[in-house]
């Protein structure tokens, strides 16, 4: 069969004839629509979430003193920090309650509450008066949006995932995977600008005094739009057809998620790992060449910019490549063997004075990064049935980055604090090599032809749709969709 649909145009559906129970599978692949707006919803959505998401951590020491007043600078930027800690405690808790959520009621809806959610947490951060006005309500509410937006964040990258790749068409799905990274690395980049230009722009007593707010209006202003672009798309057909048949409840689907898919499981959870590697790369190294080398710490975090900027072009062509060479040989395991052979003379080579050896390490780390970082939300979705697809992601995923990701800056600067500066390589590359191993055990799950569903089988979906269309329900739902 063939699909001239390439996945950013409108499509008409197939038309498939009423009342037929001889369906074939390249059939049901045809009748699927592809709107734009669902690729733009999930995109976009997931840009704002995880601006919201950085832009704390890069204005945490602006407000600190108005929020977290004390005697000591120090002492209310730990305590804004530790605010901003409390969303990575609560992103596991949430992936594990609410992915669930998100396999028995449908991804739109999970991902119209996150962006909601996110938004909520930042206008409450931008218009909450200071500690002078309102006393100790002042924390209380930033401690209170940090919750709401850790309930978003533990939510989000999952239901992303499988919104996004069981949008895509059959030969797409690891572009369209590869979009919710691209989206993260994006955000970083704009949370990192709007931070730059805020504090630039005005003096360090309007900044103190209300600069620092207008990031926060603006990812509020933000999460309305991606709230409004998300309830106008279309909910998946993976989910709809699955629906159909498993009318399981949420916590006897993550029963059934632990009993059927332990192996997945495991390999979601590697596929994720190396996070700690993009999390000291990108909140840590910065800071770890200036506290190693004495490098100026506006050189380090505009070198950074750049490396960031290339790992935003290499994700979604290398999304692109996995749907013509396949997926596990290529870019997990090349990613992976990348980390564990560039990372240690990397940071030996930051010893090195100037600033192009600190862009090329820099941008020679976000190269292999980006190599791994395109293609592991493809692979996820696709070892994992649609019915516990967001729950396998969600509780894997999450688990993952609370452990090894919100950790490793912390880690890191224990390591140079205690006078060896070279076990951050060490440490990044020992949990690289130990995925590396479960990389191995993937299963080819790319493929150049258009498989009818996201996972190499799956049956409850494929029978969901037959369902559908003898019912009659399969044409009246995609037209409704359809332009």
């Amino acid at each position: 069969m063939t699909n001239s649909e390439d996945g950013f145009g409108p499509s008409t559906p197939a038309e498939l004839p009423e009342g037929s129970d001889r369906v074939t599978e390249d059939e049901l692949v045809e009748a699927i629509p592809h709107r734009p707006i669902n690729m733009v919803a999930g995109t976009i959505g997931h840009f704002v979430e995880w601006y919201d998401w950085y832009i704390y951590g890069l204005l945490a020491a602006v407000f600190a003193g108005q929020i977290f007043p004390s005697d000591s600078r120090f002492a209310s930027l730990i305590a804004a920090l530790l605010t901003y800690a409390i969303g990575f405690v609560v992103r596991p808790f949430s992936g594990i309650i609410i992915s669930p959520l998100a396999d028995r009621y449908g991804r739109r809806v999970v991902l119209a509450l996150t962006v909601s959610g996110m938004a909520l947490g930042s206008l409450i951060i931008a218009l909450t008066p200071s500690f002078a006005t309102i006393g100790y309500a002042a924390p209380i509410l930033f401690v209170v949006a940090r919750i709401i937006q850790g309930i978003s964040a533990g939510s989000e990258q999952q239901s992303a995932i499988s919104f996004m790749v069981e949008h895509a068409p059959p030969h797409r799905r690891g572009l369209f995977g590869s979009f919710t990274n691209m989206a993260s690395g994006l955000a970083t980049l704009a949370a990192t600008g709007s931070a730059a230009i805020v504090t630039t722009v005005f003096t360090p007593e309007t900044l103190a005094d209300w600069g620092w707010r207008i990031p926060f209006l603006i990812g509020g202003i933000l999460g309305l739009v991606g709230l409004l672009l998300r309830a106008n798309a279309d909910e998946t057909p993976e989910f709809e057809a699955s629906a159909v048949v498993d009318h399981k409840s949420a916590p006897a689907r993550l029963l059934a998620l632990l009993r059927e898919h332990p192996k997945a499981l495991l390999q979601t959870a590697a596929l994720s790992a190396p996070a700690v590697a993009y999390y000291t790369w990108a909140t840590f190294l910065p800071t770890y060449a200036t506290l190693t080398t004495g490098r100026d710490q506006a050189s380090t975090l505009t070198g950074s910019v750049i490396g960031l900027v290339l790992l935003v072009i290499i994700v979604p062509i290398c999304g692109a490549l996995s749907d013509r060479l396949g997926r596990r040989k290529i870019f997990p395991i090349i990613g992976a063997i990348g980390m564990i052979v560039l990372f240690y003379p990397l940071l030996l080579l930051l010893n090195q004075p100037g600033f192009g050896v600190y862009v090329l390490v820099a941008a020679s780390g976000w190269v292999v990064l980006g190599i791994w970082q395109a293609v592991y939300p493809t692979i996820q979705a696709e070892l994992f049935p649609a019915s516990v697809r967001v729950s396998g992601i969600g509780l894997s995923h999450q688990l993952v980055i609370a452990i090894f990701g919100g950790t490793a800056p912390l880690i890191a600067a224990a390591f140079v604090g205690a006078g060896h500066p070279t076990w951050v390589a060490i440490y990044m590359i020992v949990i690289v090599a130990l995925c590396l191993i479960v990389y191995f055990t993937l299963p080819e799950t790319g493929s150049r032809t258009a498989r009818a569903t996201v996972a190499l089988t799956d049956p409850v979906v494929l029978e969901g749709e037959k369902l559908e269309v003898s019912s009659g329900v399969w044409g009246a739902s995609q037209k409704k969709h359809s332009p």
